[in-house]
């Protein structure tokens, strides 16, 4: 089959969480996995990144590119993409399930979808960790009926539909995924069965009541554009 699929993620000083997620892309029950175009764009990492993720060239089609915030990155990828469909995934998860990629494919392809997005779990997590992505699965599913809302985490996106919406927003300080993606028809927008899993480190870094008063923020501001041009404090303490 010809390459419909390009892969790009965002990263900086991944190089003990991108083994993960690569790891689990070349586990993919996936027909096409071997043809896709997996690219990294990094933002200047000093930790080794760069060549961990050049390492899996024998498992992937592994190249990297510069890269910067994550917005950057992303466009970055998908502007060398030439592939029907762009799947952007951060560095730091991985997909447990090796036929999730083939059945958000086909789910793409069946209902001619903009964006499909997964639910998230956390790896290694405690009480809290695992309460928190529930919730963020449970708004997700709620926020579908109304807005299309997906995360950085997992966005496989039409390309066109994609650059039609006018790509990630490179000014936005905050939230620059969810801003997209309530820019997609609701009737265009699916969650596709399954999860990724992440890591905790948001919230260790941030903290479980400062993340919930963001979310709610958010869902405060749906509406405008704007509030998610300004800095909300997430980069100060968070990275890529």
């Amino acid at each position: 089959m010809n390459a419909e699929l390009t892969v790009v993620i965002p990263a900086k000083n991944e190089a003990s969480m991108l083994p993960r997620l690569l790891d689990s892309l070349a586990r993919q029950d996936y027909e096409g996995m071997a043809k896709t175009r997996v690219i990294v764009a990094d933002a200047g990492s000093t930790d080794g990144t760069v060549e961990v993720a050049l390492s899996f060239g024998d498992r992937l089609q592994v190249e990297v590119i510069e890269g910067g915030l994550p917005s950057v990155g992303r466009n970055a990828g998908a502007r060398l993409a030439t592939t029907p469909y762009v799947l952007f995934l951060d560095a730091d998860v991985e997909l447990p399930e090796p036929t999730l990629l083939r059945r958000a494919l086909w789910r793409m392809r069946r209902r001619k979808l903009h964006l499909a997005t997964t639910s998230i779990g956390c790896r290694e997590g405690n009480f809290f960790d695992d309460a928190l992505y529930a919730g963020n699965n449970f708004m997700q599913h709620i926020g579908s009926f109304l807005k299309p809302f997906a995360t950085g985490m997992f966005m496989l996106f039409d390309r066109e539909a994609f650059w039609a919406l006018g790509g990630f927003n490179e000014r936005a300080l905050f939230a620059e995924d969810y801003l997209l993606s309530k820019g997609v028809a609701r009737t265009r927008f699916r969650i596709v069965r399954g999860k990724i899993l992440t890591t905790n480190r948001r919230f260790q870094k941030l903290g479980h009541g400062r993340m919930v008063w963001m979310f709610f923020k958010t869902m405060l501001h749906s509406w405008n554009d704007k509030y998610f041009l300004r800095d909300q404090g997430y980069w100060e303490e968070s990275e890529i």
